[in-house]
Order: C-alpha cells, then sequence, then structure tokens
C-alpha cells in the first residue's frame, strides 16, 4: 500500500503569490509600453533597438514563477510512505463504555455530565502511548462508537460526535455495554482488557452486576466512573426554542441522581476501582494510574511507517531554475540573434 502526502500543507497559501506577481508583470509591460509610444512609433523603435526583445521577459518571468512554485511544494514537505509496517508495542487494551441517555444532560457537574465525561476521556487519549482503545456508547442499548485501535486521531474524532442523539432508544443499559465490550476486544489471549463505564449508575434495564462478573470470569476488568452528584439535578429540554426541564406524568420536574451504591456493587463485581467525578476532577487521570499497574503484554499494530521526505528535489528543481533565468539576459544575444532561438 502507498501513501503520499504534504507534512505542511500550510504553506500552500504561497501559492497565492504567483497570481500578485503575475498582475503586477502584465501591468508593468503595459507601462512600459506605453512609455514607449511617447518616443515614437513602435515598429521604428524597433529598427534603433535591434536587442531589445519582447519574448525573453515574459520568459524570464515565467521560469521565475516555476521556480517559485517549486520553492513552495518543498517548504510543504512532500513525502511519500511505502507500505504498512507491523509495529510491535507493550500496552493494555481499553473499551470505554459511555452513557449517553438523557440524564447525563443534567447540569450537576459544569457545562453538563456527557460534555465533561468527553472531555476527560480526550485528556486520557492524549495520554495513551502504547495502548489500544475503543469507544461504546449506551443508553437503552450499546453501540460500537469506535472498534479497538491505537489510532488516537480518529479516537478523539470519533468522541467529539456522541450525544444523546446518536442512540435510538433511551434507558440505560450498564449490563449491555458491558458484554459488547467483552466481544469488542482483541483475541488475544494475553493482553490485558480493561472496560470503563462512565455512567449516572441509574441503570434501568438489565443485570449490570451479573455482567461484571462474568466479564472478571473471562479475564476482563472492570472500573466505573460515576457522573453526577448524590444530590442530583434536573434534566434540561428543549421545547419550541425554550429551555425546560424534564417532568413525571403529575408535571413534577424530574431529578436524576448519581447512584454510588450500583457503580460500587459493579465495580467490585468486576474487581475494578469505582471513582466519582467532581466539578474538578473526574477521576480519569487516577483510573489511568491503576491502569498503567496492569501487566503489559505485546500488542501489534499497522501503521504507515517509512516516510520519505521529497523536498529536496523541489527545492533543486527551482535552484535550477533561478540559474537558468539569470542566465537568459533580457536583451537578445548579438552572436546568437541569427538563431532567432526566441522569436
Amino acid at each position: 500500500m502507498e501513501m503520499f502526502r504534504f507534512a505542511h500543507p500550510e504553506y500552500f497559501w504561497g501559492f497565492w503569490l504567483i497570481p500578485a506577481l503575475t498582475a503586477f508583470f502584465i501591468l508593468s509591460r503595459i507601462l512600459r509600453r506605453r512609455a514607449l509610444k511617447k518616443f515614437g512609433d513602435l515598429e521604428i523603435l524597433s529598427h534603433l533597438m535591434p536587442s531589445a526583445s519582447g519574448f525573453r521577459p515574459a520568459f524570464k518571468f515565467f521560469m521565475l514563477m516555476l521556480a517559485l512554485s517549486a520553492f513552495i511544494l518543498g517548504a510543504a514537505r512532500p513525502q511519500f510512505g511505502s507500505r504498512l509496517q507491523s509495529v510491535k508495542r507493550e500496552g493494555v487494551e481499553i473499551m470505554i463504555a459511555l452513557d449517553v441517555s438523557n440524564s447525563m444532560l443534567a447540569e450537576d457537574i459544569k457545562p453538563n455530565r456527557i460534555e465533561r465525561a468527553k472531555r476527560a476521556i480526550d485528556r486520557l487519549i492524549s495520554r495513551l502511548k502504547d495502548d489500544k482503545i475503543g469507544l461504546i456508547v449506551f443508553a437503552g442499548e450499546a453501540y460500537t462508537q469506535l472498534p479497538i485501535t491505537s489510532d488516537y486521531n480518529s479516537a478523539q474524532l470519533f468522541l467529539t460526535s456522541v450525544s444523546p442523539e446518536i442512540v435510538p432508544r433511551q434507558g440505560t443499559a450498564i449490563g449491555a455495554a458491558i458484554n459488547l465490550a467483552m466481544r469488542s476486544f482483541t483475541p488475544n489471549p494475553e493482553s490485558s482488557k480493561a472496560i470503563i463505564v462512565i455512567t449516572d449508575g441509574e441503570n434501568h434495564e438489565d443485570d449490570a452486576i451479573g455482567a461484571a462478573t462474568e466479564a472478571v470470569r473471562q479475564g476482563f476488568v472492570v472500573h466505573t466512573i460515576g457522573m453526577g452528584l448524590p444530590q442530583g439535578a434536573p434534566i434540561p429540554v428543549n421545547r419550541g426554542g425554550q429551555t425546560d426541564y424534564r417532568r413525571d406524568r403529575e408535571g413534577n420536574i424530574v431529578i436524576t441522581r448519581l447512584d454510588e451504591v450500583m457503580l460500587e456493587k459493579i465495580a467490585a463485581a468486576g474487581n475494578g476501582i469505582y471513582l466519582r467525578a467532581s466539578t474538578a476532577n473526574v477521576g480519569l487521570d487516577d483510573l489511568l494510574d491503576e491502569i498503567n499497574k496492569m501487566q503489559k503484554t505485546e500488542i501489534e499494530t499497522q501503521v504507515f511507517s517509512e516516510y520519505e521526505d521529497l523536498f529536496q528535489y523541489f527545492f533543486a528543481a527551482g535552484l535550477i531554475l533561478l540559474l537558468l533565468e539569470f542566465f537568459i539576459m533580457e536583451r537578445k544575444n548579438k552572436y546568437l540573434r541569427r538563431i532567432k532561438l526566441f522569436n
């Protein structure tokens, strides 16, 4: 497999110099022609200046623009990657199961539970080095948002699109998320695998403790992070462009509260730890330290390698064009005049 790229495409803005310089060159030639007309008829003047050339200045300018283009392309650092390389690293595999139910919109943790969790996950990804990570979202059902990967840029990109709108069924099925996470790891039995469940703990759908127990039996560790505060908060909703709060059938505002007891039981059944998020600290940093204590195993990943810089060829072409432009005079060479090389 082959791949071509520019390491610094921002230098392509330099190409805007070419139309600007071209316009300036054309304007200067027009003004020069008008100035010559003041001295007399151009046909007569051409006999008085036999060495003057109308083509050479344009040709020299064209070569200068080609040289400038070559320098801009070289500055953008064209690179060619010739193959995919298998890279073996030592790390662990992490599957994050993020609750995207409507209750995660509560604002007891600013700006709200789900946005705070997303920022923490993004920070966690930026701290990873040789580990693999995957992302599962769940509400009434669980869905794979990102398969297990070592491509951290893709993980951060997929994370930005996470919201309660991406799941068709509301609810909180923590057990389904754990079961899906167990099926989402690589088949390597030797690698250390951890599941991180980030939720407010209001499980209404299934047996989450039983799922955590089964995860331990299969060799996984299940950690939990509680998003929210025990006193709870209302769930914002948009009604006709106005912000309101979710209400029950009697019209009372629904308060969603963090169920720490449930999350502690899930973590205990999963041989993991439970951490409660706060406005200042979500807890993923502490959890990463815990994960780093796990046994590192060899993980094989496929990455593009052997990128070869090609900028030197463009710079060389630019220098050659500048040298040729320098040796081509604007006047006709009296020794080569009869050859009519540029006429």
